[in-house]
Protein backbone atom coordinates (compact mmCIF):
# COMPACT_ATOMS: atom_id res chain seq x y z
CA UNK A 1 0.00 0.00 0.00
CA UNK A 2 1.31 3.52 -1.03
CA UNK A 3 1.29 6.50 1.63
CA UNK A 4 1.82 9.61 -0.04
CA UNK A 5 -0.76 12.43 0.83
CA UNK A 6 -0.92 14.09 4.71
CA UNK A 7 -4.02 12.17 5.01
CA UNK A 8 -2.21 9.12 3.99
CA UNK A 9 0.93 10.31 6.71
CA UNK A 10 -2.17 10.76 8.89
CA UNK A 11 -3.44 7.13 8.83
CA UNK A 12 -0.55 5.61 9.00
CA UNK A 13 0.51 7.08 12.33
CA UNK A 14 -3.36 5.91 13.58
CA UNK A 15 -2.21 2.64 12.75
CA UNK A 16 1.42 2.99 14.62
CA UNK A 17 -0.80 4.98 17.67
CA UNK A 18 -2.96 1.70 17.23
CA UNK A 19 -0.12 -0.58 17.75
CA UNK A 20 0.56 -1.83 14.10
CA UNK A 21 3.66 -3.35 14.76
CA UNK A 22 4.52 -3.08 11.14
CA UNK A 23 3.52 0.57 11.31
CA UNK A 24 6.98 2.40 11.98
CA UNK A 25 8.33 0.49 8.89
CA UNK A 26 5.83 1.73 6.39
CA UNK A 27 6.38 5.02 8.23
CA UNK A 28 9.87 6.01 7.95
CA UNK A 29 10.24 5.53 3.70
CA UNK A 30 7.46 8.14 3.94
CA UNK A 31 8.92 10.97 6.65
CA UNK A 32 12.53 10.30 5.97
CA UNK A 33 13.05 13.12 3.43
CA UNK A 34 11.53 15.47 5.36
CA UNK A 35 13.12 14.46 8.44
CA UNK A 36 16.67 13.92 6.58
CA UNK A 37 15.81 17.78 5.33
CA UNK A 38 15.50 19.07 8.85
CA UNK A 39 18.76 17.53 10.11
CA UNK A 40 20.11 19.12 7.30
CA UNK A 41 18.89 22.37 7.95
CA UNK A 42 20.20 21.98 11.70
CA UNK A 43 23.37 20.87 11.00
CA UNK A 44 24.02 23.31 8.22
CA UNK A 45 23.54 26.09 10.71
CA UNK A 46 26.31 25.02 12.47
CA UNK A 47 29.68 25.94 12.47
CA UNK A 48 31.97 23.26 10.12
CA UNK A 49 34.31 22.23 12.91
CA UNK A 50 31.45 21.21 15.03
CA UNK A 51 29.76 18.79 12.51
CA UNK A 52 30.57 15.43 14.93
CA UNK A 53 26.76 13.75 13.64
CA UNK A 54 25.73 12.99 10.41
CA UNK A 55 22.09 13.99 9.56
CA UNK A 56 21.34 10.17 8.49
CA UNK A 57 22.40 9.05 11.73
CA UNK A 58 20.37 12.02 13.86
CA UNK A 59 17.30 11.08 11.71
CA UNK A 60 17.65 7.33 12.62
CA UNK A 61 17.59 8.13 16.07
CA UNK A 62 15.18 11.14 16.27
CA UNK A 63 12.66 8.49 14.18
CA UNK A 64 13.44 5.80 16.69
CA UNK A 65 12.55 8.02 19.37
CA UNK A 66 9.11 8.81 17.90
CA UNK A 67 8.51 5.36 16.77
CA UNK A 68 9.03 4.03 20.02
CA UNK A 69 6.93 6.91 21.92
CA UNK A 70 3.72 4.31 22.41
CA UNK A 71 2.34 6.87 24.37
CA UNK A 72 2.16 9.68 21.90
CA UNK A 73 -1.97 10.15 20.13
CA UNK A 74 -0.78 10.44 16.95
CA UNK A 75 -3.27 13.31 15.15
CA UNK A 76 -1.92 14.45 12.06
CA UNK A 77 1.26 14.51 9.73
CA UNK A 78 1.92 18.26 11.24
CA UNK A 79 1.44 17.04 14.83
CA UNK A 80 3.91 14.22 14.02
CA UNK A 81 6.49 16.70 12.79
CA UNK A 82 5.99 18.86 15.65
CA UNK A 83 7.04 16.15 17.98
CA UNK A 84 10.02 15.92 16.12
CA UNK A 85 10.92 18.99 16.99
CA UNK A 86 10.67 18.48 20.54
CA UNK A 87 13.32 15.23 19.86
CA UNK A 88 15.27 16.68 17.44
CA UNK A 89 16.08 19.43 20.33
CA UNK A 90 16.45 16.85 23.35
CA UNK A 91 18.66 14.85 20.99
CA UNK A 92 20.76 17.57 19.32
CA UNK A 93 21.03 19.04 23.13
CA UNK A 94 22.10 15.35 24.37
CA UNK A 95 24.43 15.34 21.78
CA UNK A 96 26.56 18.72 22.91
CA UNK A 97 26.47 18.21 26.22
CA UNK A 98 27.97 14.94 25.83
CA UNK A 99 30.35 16.19 24.14
CA UNK A 100 31.35 18.62 26.51
CA UNK A 101 31.66 16.99 28.78
CA UNK A 102 33.78 14.30 27.04
CA UNK A 103 36.16 17.54 26.51
CA UNK A 104 35.49 19.33 29.65
CA UNK A 105 33.89 22.23 28.48
CA UNK A 106 35.30 22.28 25.31
CA UNK A 107 34.25 21.52 21.31
CA UNK A 108 31.04 23.66 22.34
CA UNK A 109 28.37 23.11 19.46
CA UNK A 110 27.17 26.37 18.01
CA UNK A 111 24.89 27.55 15.39
CA UNK A 112 23.96 30.60 13.40
CA UNK A 113 21.30 32.79 15.50
CA UNK A 114 19.64 34.25 12.20
CA UNK A 115 18.91 30.40 12.04
CA UNK A 116 16.33 31.51 14.04
CA UNK A 117 15.14 34.27 10.95
CA UNK A 118 13.18 31.09 9.02
CA UNK A 119 16.10 29.08 8.40
CA UNK A 120 17.77 30.96 7.00
CA UNK A 121 21.64 30.98 7.13
CA UNK A 122 24.89 34.34 7.41
CA UNK A 123 28.03 32.99 6.99
CA UNK A 124 28.79 36.04 8.76
CA UNK A 125 25.96 35.76 11.68
CA UNK A 126 27.28 35.17 15.30
CA UNK A 127 27.23 31.58 16.65
CA UNK A 128 25.42 30.73 19.61
CA UNK A 129 25.96 27.19 21.52
CA UNK A 130 23.41 25.25 21.23
CA UNK A 131 23.07 24.63 24.88
CA UNK A 132 22.90 28.45 26.05
CA UNK A 133 19.99 28.42 23.01
CA UNK A 134 17.97 25.46 24.80
CA UNK A 135 18.60 26.93 27.88
CA UNK A 136 16.89 30.34 26.64
CA UNK A 137 14.02 28.23 25.22
CA UNK A 138 13.38 26.90 28.10
CA UNK A 139 13.38 30.68 30.42
CA UNK A 140 11.19 31.72 27.27
CA UNK A 141 8.76 28.79 28.10
CA UNK A 142 8.47 29.73 31.87
CA UNK A 143 7.22 33.19 30.38
CA UNK A 144 5.34 32.55 26.92
CA UNK A 145 5.18 28.69 26.64
CA UNK A 146 3.32 29.14 23.32
CA UNK A 147 6.22 30.81 21.86
CA UNK A 148 8.52 28.59 23.36
CA UNK A 149 7.08 25.71 21.37
CA UNK A 150 6.79 27.84 17.98
CA UNK A 151 10.29 28.46 18.23
CA UNK A 152 10.63 24.84 18.54
CA UNK A 153 8.47 23.91 15.49
CA UNK A 154 9.48 26.51 13.25
CA UNK A 155 13.91 26.10 14.25
CA UNK A 156 14.20 22.63 14.72
CA UNK A 157 11.41 21.03 12.72
CA UNK A 158 10.73 23.44 9.50
CA UNK A 159 7.27 23.63 10.07
CA UNK A 160 5.11 26.53 8.52
CA UNK A 161 3.12 28.84 9.77
CA UNK A 162 -0.33 27.00 8.87
CA UNK A 163 1.35 23.71 10.35
CA UNK A 164 2.15 25.43 13.68
CA UNK A 165 -1.29 27.25 14.11
CA UNK A 166 -2.90 23.88 13.01
CA UNK A 167 -0.88 21.85 15.75
CA UNK A 168 -2.07 24.49 18.08
CA UNK A 169 -5.14 25.09 17.67
CA UNK A 170 -4.93 29.08 16.69
CA UNK A 171 -4.86 30.96 13.59
CA UNK A 172 -1.40 31.71 11.41
CA UNK A 173 -1.91 35.80 12.27
CA UNK A 174 -0.80 34.67 16.38
CA UNK A 175 1.71 32.04 15.27
CA UNK A 176 3.73 35.11 13.03
CA UNK A 177 3.03 37.59 15.93
CA UNK A 178 4.77 35.30 18.82
CA UNK A 179 7.28 34.39 16.35
CA UNK A 180 8.43 37.36 16.04
CA UNK A 181 7.98 38.51 19.92
CA UNK A 182 9.90 35.05 20.17
CA UNK A 183 13.03 35.45 17.99
CA UNK A 184 12.97 39.75 19.29
CA UNK A 185 12.76 37.99 23.19
CA UNK A 186 15.44 35.62 22.13
CA UNK A 187 17.54 37.89 20.68
CA UNK A 188 17.80 40.48 23.77
CA UNK A 189 18.36 37.34 26.22
CA UNK A 190 21.24 35.93 24.19
CA UNK A 191 22.63 39.80 23.97
CA UNK A 192 22.34 39.92 27.73
CA UNK A 193 23.60 36.46 28.14
CA UNK A 194 27.08 37.20 26.21
CA UNK A 195 27.08 40.82 27.97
Amino acid sequence: MQYQSNGDVTRILAELRDGDPEAAERLLPIVYDELHGIARRVFKSQSADEKTIQPTMFVHDVFMKLAQNTDIEWESRAHFFAVAAKATRDLLVDHTRRRQAAKRGGGWKKMTLSALDNGQTNPKAEMIDIVVLDEALKTLGTIAPRQERIVEMRFYAGLSVEEVASVLGVSPRTVMYDWRMARAWLRAHLADEEA
